[in-house]
């Protein structure tokens, strides 16, 4: 039950460039709450326990919106508790098999942005694909929204700046945030497309959310 389609539009005005972006669609309804690993009593009163594992590097962004890792399939039953609407994954991978079943049990949207993995100094962020996620991610009604790409470092972390631009952060404090997720892997040239770019074509933020740190 997926729909695959392909948007095409201009990066920039001046630059004349056009990329195609690769969307998929999956559709249903929705979920439950957060916290660190925590055992849980079984509802049914067996004496079974189920242990929930949040995904690699999870956090809440803001008010209906998390980031992570790849969700495995150890995390399913955390990420049932939270009532995701929606996952924007940026990677081009294909979503495996069980992600794809788990996402057509509980009802929710997946919005696939196929952005290469790639190390310093090949970093190429397209900012094309970034925006069109961003605007995938303001959409309140795909809330709650799970954001994730591979480790939740990178790709996350841009896009996730991006945000916090149109939230009026300032710099430092998006780039401590960028630097808590990517550590040791953070990215001078993440931060740089951070920096540069624009979020003046945007709309206003929708007012659920935080408007500046």
């Amino acid at each position: 039950m997926k729909a695959e389609y392909s948007i095409n539009s201009n990066v920039d005005e001046d630059d004349h460039l056009c990329r195609t972006i690769e969307i998929a669609v999956v559709e249903f309804p929705a979920l439950k709450q957060i916290g660190p690993p925590v055992t849980f009593p079984d509802d049914m009163g067996s004496g079974d326990e189920h242990l929930f594992i949040p995904p690699l590097n999870f956090s809440m962004v803001d008010v209906g919106i998390f980031r992570s890792g790849f969700p495995e399939s150890a995390n399913f039953p955390f990420l049932e508790t939270i009532g995701l609407r929606s996952i924007i994954y940026l990677c081009p991978e294909a979503y495996p098999e069980s992600n794809r079943e788990f996402i057509m049990e509980n009802g929710i949207q997946l919005f696939q942005f196929g952005i290469e993995g790639s190390k310093e100094p090949f970093v190429n962020m397209p900012h094309n694909t970034i925006r069109e996620a961003l605007k995938v991610l303001l959409d309140v009604n795909n809330h709650p929204v799970l954001i994730h790409c591979n480790r939740g470092k990178h790709r996350t972390g841009c896009l996730v700046g991006c945000l916090r631009k149109l939230q009026q952060w300032c710099l430092s404090s998006v780039f401590d945030e960028y630097q808590r997720f990517a550590a040791a892997k953070a990215r001078v040239s993440d931060q740089r497309f951070i920096e540069l770019f624009d979020v003046s074509t945007f709309k206003q933020l929708p007012f659920t959310f935080s408007s500046s740190n």
